[in-house]
């Protein structure tokens, strides 16, 4: 029976979660992994409050929400919920599901797992296929997105195959494994081991460049 990678990583991160309390910090910013845990609950169960996960004006609205979740359930209580999966709507549908969350839970279970200093996971050939499905999809969107002009993107995978996006003059390439690709373009640079290959001042606007989607 094919593995569900999204449940896997919901649920390994809900075991991080409870091993490490609610006060250890992660790479989403200054958050701490009680507030990443609010952060999935309002995303995942409160449409209203979650706008301001896609709209900035809308962030302070979001936070008040998640500090309400918090409050209500309190920390355990969030992970309980995380762990019980999405509630009735469209995301009980696999598909929709796993479009929607993979790359989300992936990212948010490496914020805590390297934040507290543990090493890339390197068995996991399944996840790491599925991510580059899911990141050669999304690559023209996010690149467009980001405003990097005048630069052909090449994103090629540690076993060296290649997803090339964008146009212009310049070729700049990023080299890594299909997880630490994900996680630079999600703005966890500071964490994802990969390799850029390029001219220097190209080079130097794509790392400027603020990718997501």
């Amino acid at each position: 029976m094919a593995i569900d990678l999204d449940l896997r990583e919901r649920s390994e991160l809900c075991d991080l979660f409870t091993e490490l309390g609610p006060d250890a910090p992660t790479l989403s910013g200054e958050w701490t992994t009680a507030d990443l845990a609010a952060h999935l609950v309002v995303r995942e169960r409160d449409l209203i409050g979650s706008a301001g996960i896609m709209v900035p004006w809308f962030a302070g609205f979001t936070e008040s929400r998640m500090e309400a979740q918090l409050r209500r359930h309190g920390y355990q209580g969030l992970v309980d919920l995380i762990r019980s999966g999405p509630p009735f709507g469209p995301m009980k549908i696999a598909a929709v599901r796993r479009f929607a969350n993979l790359v989300e839970f992936y990212v948010h279970h490496e914020d805590v797992r390297r934040a507290d200093g543990r090493e890339p996971r390197t068995d996991r050939p399944d996840l790491d296929d599925a991510l580059w499905g899911m990141l050669t999809k999304m690559a023209p969107l996010m690149v467009r997105k980001a405003g990097v002009k005048g630069v052909e993107l090449a994103l090629v995978r540690d076993d060296g195959s290649e997803r090339r996006t964008g146009s212009g003059p310049d070729q700049v390439s990023i080299v890594g494994p299909a997880g630490e690709l994900v996680l630079e373009l999600y703005g966890r640079r500071s964490a994802a081991r990969v390799v850029y290959d390029g001219p220097d001042a190209a080079v130097a606007r794509v790392k400027q460049a603020d990718f997501g989607i």
